[in-house]
């Protein structure tokens, strides 16, 4: 069966750290599929908020969710320490499209860096520090937990009907 692929783009104009609450978690004590769709909203009303914009109104226009994508590739736990980026693309006459990058650090070494081309073998880091006999530290890191995408309509409300992009929110949200 073929798996979701989002491609993301090089720059991300916003970036933020969310908690995970308690209330995120699912039975398998890990951060539901539904909760991460609640943590890219969030991570849109503050993007938003970034350029003095609410989703009901953006320069004028509200906003309405057409499509959500999302690509699902690490757990993510309580206490995970969580970064969110957000970047605008694709603008059309009445829409655009809306990447996301939640992050989590860990500790330790990338195993994927660690395969031997010549042998295709992993090989491991060293278990032990030679002057210290202690493990050697591991310089934090962040691994991407999830990678989404929205498409995003203008919306008027009081009109009932799709409405332009307007040219600052273009202006703003690629800046």
């Amino acid at each position: 069966m073929p798996r979701t692929k989002l491609t993301l783009p090089d720059h991300f104009s916003f970036t933020t750290e969310i908690p995970i609450r308690i209330t995120d978690l699912n039975y398998g004590n890990h951060v539901g599929n539904d909760s991460v769709l609640s943590l890219i909203h969030e991570l849109r009303v503050q993007f938003l908020r970034h350029h003095n914009y609410q989703e009901l109104d953006m320069a004028g226009v509200g906003l309405i969710m057409a499509d959500v994508t999302i690509e699902f590739r690490n757990q993510l736990f309580y206490g995970d320490p969580l970064r969110g980026s957000i970047a605008a693309a694709e603008f059309s006459r009445v829409g655009f499209d809306l990447y996301y990058k939640l992050e989590k650090q860990v500790n330790g070494p990338d195993v994927r860096k660690m395969r031997n081309s010549e042998n295709n073998a992993f090989s491991a880091p060293p278990l032990k520090s030679v002057l210290t006999d202690e493990p050697p530290p591991s310089a934090p890191r962040w691994v991407i937990v999830s990678a989404a995408r929205t498409g995003m309509v203008c919306y008027d409300y009081k009109a009932r009907k799709i409405a332009p992009v307007p040219k600052e929110v273009i202006n703003k949200l690629l800046s």
